[in-house]
């Protein structure tokens, strides 16, 4: 079992691609997984034993190198649990989150109109997060695709949350440093529930003292308060909310702005 978890631990240490399943496959431990049948494209299945040892050693990985997103990508999948049942009763208890698992919009550059979105007004969301993805460089493409999760409906759940991540950022015109990402993530958990969310929260260790004293001294709680009054997110259908103002759809969800000092200037 320990030249097993060594073996696996390697895997780690190479640096996992975003499938992870050429080298998982090296891996006696998946042996098992290999067998069962994949129920949607790019699905690789894991026994318990390997979700947990997956979760582990992705977690671990995530910690040492926030940046590794594959590996903060599959921590959250295989910790998401029970979270994923949740999200998914409270789209189907929302007439929009019902269209969303319905419909399964997806959020890329094949799907979105950046050069529409950058002609709306100043004062719309699709503007806000037009702007936001200019001023950070962001590529709408860049999230990894759900792998670990069997259920092809959760899987989708999981995804429509990675993808609308970026949305939550444009919302607060939040930069995509570690600091203001730490905020984010706190409001998610309080909002959403993810283990993976709050689990990020331990790297404020590698804060500087002040930005992670103000952390937990003004950020986290109004991540807390502001996340878990509003409405669950995952239950609105953004597509249909680019030309809404950006001050009546926040108020609308029950959202305010985090204190200053993490997000992008006004324009």
């Amino acid at each position: 079992m320990q030249s097993v978890a060594r073996s696996c631990l390697h895997c780690f240490r190479r640096g996992v691609p975003a499938s992870l399943s050429t080298r998982l496959r090296g891996c006696n431990l998946h042996s098992v997984a290999e067998a069962r049948v994949p129920t949607y494209p790019g699905h690789i299945p894991l026994t318990p034993f390997e979700n947990a040892f997956l979760a582990v050693g992705s977690a671990l990985m995530a910690f040492i190198d926030p940046r590794r997103g594959d590996m903060v990508a599959a921590c959250g999948e295989t910790t998401a649990g029970s979270t994923l049942i949740s999200l998914r009763d409270a789209m189907l208890d929302s007439p929009e989150g019902r269209r969303i698992l319905k419909d399964r919009p997806r959020v890329s550059s094949k799907t979105l109109d950046l050069r529409w979105l950058s002609s709306l007004p100043d004062n719309t969301f699709g503007k806000a997060y037009a702007r936001w993805l200019q001023a950070c460089k962001i590529d709408p493409d860049s999230r990894e695709p759900v792998h670990y999760i069997d259920d092809p409906e959760l899987a989708y759940v999981m995804q429509r949350y990675r993808e609308t991540h970026d949305l939550y950022h444009a919302l607060f015109a939040l930069k995509v440093s570690a600091y203001p990402e730490l905020a984010l993530k706190a409001f998610e958990f309080a909002n959403l529930g993810f283990p993976m969310t709050g689990l990020a929260l331990g790297a404020s260790v590698n804060l500087k003292q002040a930005q992670r004293e103000r952390l937990w001294r003004e950020f986290v709680p109004w991540a807390f308060k502001c996340g878990s009054s509003a409405r669950c997110l995952m239950t609105v259908y953004w597509e249909e909310r680019w030309e809404q103002d950006l001050a009546e759809l926040k108020k609308e969800l029950g959202l305010w702005d985090p204190p200053a000092g993490v997000s992008l200037p006004s324009p």
